[in-house]
């Protein structure tokens, strides 16, 4: 087995590949931070050979990137495919939807990345409306881990669940998942330092914080994002009660998309793990948010919140 370096590669998920079908691409597993060779193209992982990976990372394999069309190909097709039920592609859309999420988060490309999320953001769309039974399995497949880019797509998902249970069209979806991808993109201008603290802001950490929206706003604008996608990231922290930041915005003046990001981030943060957050079940997230913050949410689109709660609920997690 020859060893490679990890330049020119990227991850790829156990997840979002599976034992029926060949692999298209060689695949590296990361042994002593050296990339080693692990299966050469048209062959076959086996139930067995992916079971050895099941106590190891989710992201224990590697893709040359001049490989990366194949891998988004195989998913497309598998997506499409009748050898997997609704949760299986579940599974591997969702595993497969954060490696590219996570690869778009770090890139300086921010064009390619808004083309990129349409596909992936159109992939979700497209299982929606094939296999209605595919949404629920997806919102109960959250991860409760918060890194900018799992946060992102939870918050994705819940967005486009909610936004199906309001009546939104597949145009409407479409960009209502790609500004809940993009709604914390400014924290690509925020220290890492103050990202990844384990404990509470304290006031000077908090006010640099703040201006997410901002840097978001600024960097969206820069690459001709849609005035909806900007919402998304600008207005997510608004509140209907018209106390939110930067703005201070009153309920009518907030994008409907930006209320339901604002919605689906808090629940999201909510029973979310954090080194000194305590998550809350689902139920009482929700209750929480009816309650205790009272006035903050769209009445209606907490209401509808409800709706997709019980789809959560209804879907044993694997």
């Amino acid at each position: 087995m020859a060893e490679q370096n990890t330049e020119n590669f990227i991850k790829v998920r156990l997840h979002s590949l599976d034992s029926k079908e060949p692999i298209p691409f060689d695949l590296y597993v990361s042994i002593n931070q050296k990339l080693i060779h692990y299966l050469r193209a048209g062959d076959s992982l086996t139930k067995e050979k992916l079971a050895k990976f099941e106590n190891k990372a989710p992201d224990s394999f590697f893709v040359r990137t001049e490989d990366r069309p194949a891998f988004k190909k195989y998913v497309h097709q598998n997506l499409n495919s009748k050898k997997f039920n609704p949760l299986e592609k579940a599974i591997m859309l969702r595993e497969s939807s954060l490696t590219l999420v996570e690869e778009l988060f770090e890139s300086p490309d921010i064009q390619n990345a808004l083309v990129e999320t349409k596909e992936i953001v159109q992939q979700f769309v497209a299982l929606m409306g094939s296999e209605p039974e595919a949404m629920a399995h997806l919102i109960g497949l959250s991860s409760h881990d918060f890194y900018t880019y799992t946060h992102s797509l939870d918050v994705g998902i819940y967005c486009l669940g909610l936004s199906q249970v309001l009546g939104f069209d597949s145009a409407a979806l479409i960009e209502m998942g790609q500004g809940a991808l993009f709604h914390d993109i400014g924290k690509r201008q925020v220290s890492v330092d103050i990202i990844c603290k384990d404990g509470p802001l304290n006031d000077v950490e908090w006010a640099q914080m703040q201006k997410h929206p901002q840097y978001g706003l600024v960097i969206l604008t820069e690459h001709k994002a849609t005035e909806a996608i900007k919402a998304c990231c600008f207005e997510h922290h608004e509140s209907v009660a018209g106390n939110g930041y930067p703005q201070q915005l009153q309920a009518h003046e907030i994008h409907p998309m930006a209320k339901i990001v604002a919605l689906a981030d808090t629940f999201d943060a909510l029973t979310t793990q954090r080194s000194y957050n305590k998550p809350m079940k689902p139920s009482a997230a929700l209750e929480f948010m009816r309650t205790k913050l009272a006035g903050r949410y769209d009445d209606a689109m907490l209401r509808a919140m409800y709706a997709v709660l019980f789809k959560m609920e209804d879907k044993v997690r694997p």
